[in-house]
């Protein structure tokens, strides 16, 4: 049987399941984030998954509309502060991967919070990608590393990457099977599930089925078996 440690998920479609229902992509982002809170606690209930990696923020998502973006910061922080408390009765540990400091330095402090206060937890680790993106993590991993001595290892490099923990199943719902600059290191023998599911039609239920399958799925990492 497979070893099911580390998830992640891009979640894709909340503005085109808004658009859908002829809504404001906004009610989509706020439909999104309840479906996080139940994907969150169906992983600390499971026994096997050990960190739960979600795409919040790309660091190309700054390109959308201005009154997007705000509206995203805003829920952002709003989610973070609600969910403490859930975090907290679920033993979660919450921990940010990305470069914050584009963020408000009123974000960077919630997320710090909330870093901070759940550091003591050892279930589940929940982990948001927030102005995330692969290239940029390896850059600046790299630029990190350039004044050392001798030839940059590949332990070197994975010591000093935002996210240490290699991928078994990544996740993309929306219907496009791309991984959008996302855990590109991290995901390098992971198991790729795509769903035409929008975010906000994810379910617990429907992550359990691709677990199911995920389990069936020989992995040889390179080698025969």
């Amino acid at each position: 049987m497979n070893k099911l440690g580390h998830i992640a998920i891009i979640m894709d479609g909340n503005g085109r399941w808004a658009e859908e229902r002829s809504k404001k992509r906004s009610v989509g982002h706020e439909a999104g984030a309840k479906i996080v809170r139940e994907i969150t606690s169906f992983c600390a209930a499971h026994e096997e998954v050990e960190r739960l990696t979600l795409y919040a923020f790309s660091t190309e998502n700054w390109k959308r509309p201005r009154l997007e973006v705000e509206f995203l910061m805003k829920l952002l922080d709003k989610y973070l502060k609600q969910e403490l408390e859930t975090y907290l009765q679920n033993n979660i540990r919450f921990e940010p991967i990305g470069d914050l400091r584009a963020f408000s330095k009123q974000l960077q402090a919630t997320i710090k919070m909330v870093e901070e206060k759940t550091a003591h937890c050892d279930g589940l680790v929940q982990s948001l990608a927030l102005n995330y993106g692969a290239q940029d993590e390896i850059l600046r991993a790299f630029n990190s590393l350039k004044d050392s001595e001798g030839d940059i290892t590949q332990e070197m490099l994975e010591n000093v990457l935002d996210c240490k923990t290699d991928v078994d199943l990544l996740i993309r719902t929306g219907g496009d099977h791309r991984l959008s600059n996302f855990l590109l290191w991290q995901a390098a023998y992971a198991e790729l599930f795509f769903t035409d599911t929008l975010w906000p039609d994810f379910s617990a239920q429907e992550l359990d089925k691709i677990i199911k399958k995920f389990k069936k799925v020989e992995r040889r990492f390179g080698g025969l078996k």
